[in-house]
């Protein structure tokens, strides 16, 4: 299978060096009752002009687009699949559509569409930032935790300011990795992409708080 392929290739390249050895333990929320909820989130204009990249098709194409991503926007799913599927008719080498259509896809609850998406997107620019974020979002939900890790990091490694695989990251490295120092990193370069938002910086706050107890427990414990 194609993704499982893109899967393999994530494991084997080098944005897993940094990784070390770890026992994980199978996690439901653990430690985090009674903390704030955390959510992974998807953008609803995933387009090549949000992420930073030159528009260079025709003038009609984008229009095309801009009134998926409006209607997408506007909460009409059914029209924006419509309006995204239309655009690659005609324009198929353009993956931010794809990207769309994965979301729209993985909101409705259909995984097995949003992969072929995904993966459709990925044949095209196998460093979509986006695309990449979607697959990790993916593997997340599948369980496959260290495969969505390497999805993640892939994002940020081809788009370092991509603030939603920051944000994921966050909530991947805290509620399923427990990896509180990890988390933070990730939720503090999201603020500094994305700006102040008064939820995640209750979140961050949680985390230096619950970090701060671990190295006092370790020295008495010494």
């Amino acid at each position: 299978m194609l993704l499982q392929h893109f899967s393999n290739m994530l494991r084997n390249d080098g944005s897993m060096r940094h990784l070390t050895p770890l026992i994980l333990c199978a996690i439901v929320l653990s430690g985090c009752a009674s903390g704030p909820n955390r959510s992974q989130t998807g953008s609803s204009q995933e387009q090549a002009v949000a992420e930073g990249r030159r528009w260079d098709g025709p003038a009609n194409a984008l229009t095309l687009f801009e009134q998926a991503v409006a209607a997408m926007a506007a909460g009409d799913a059914t029209d924006a699949e419509l309006r995204f599927k239309e655009f690659l008719s005609q324009y198929p080498e353009y993956p931010g559509a794809h990207v769309n259509l994965a979301i729209i896809r993985a909101r409705a609850g259909d995984d097995e569409a949003a992969e072929g998406h995904i993966v459709d997107a990925l044949i095209i620019d196998p460093e979509h930032a986006a695309a990449l974020n979607q697959l990790g979002m993916l593997l997340r939900r599948q369980g496959k935790f260290i495969e969505a890790e390497a999805a993640y990091l892939k994002a940020v490694t081809a788009s370092p300011d991509y603030a939603l695989a920051h944000y994921n990251l966050g909530v991947l490295n805290e509620l399923y990795l427990q990896r509180l120092d990890a988390a933070l990193q990730h939720f503090e370069r999201y603020q500094e992409i994305e700006g102040e938002d008064r939820q995640v910086t209750k979140w961050i706050a949680d985390l230096r708080r619950r970090l701060d107890a671990q190295q006092r427990t370790a020295k008495v414990m010494e």
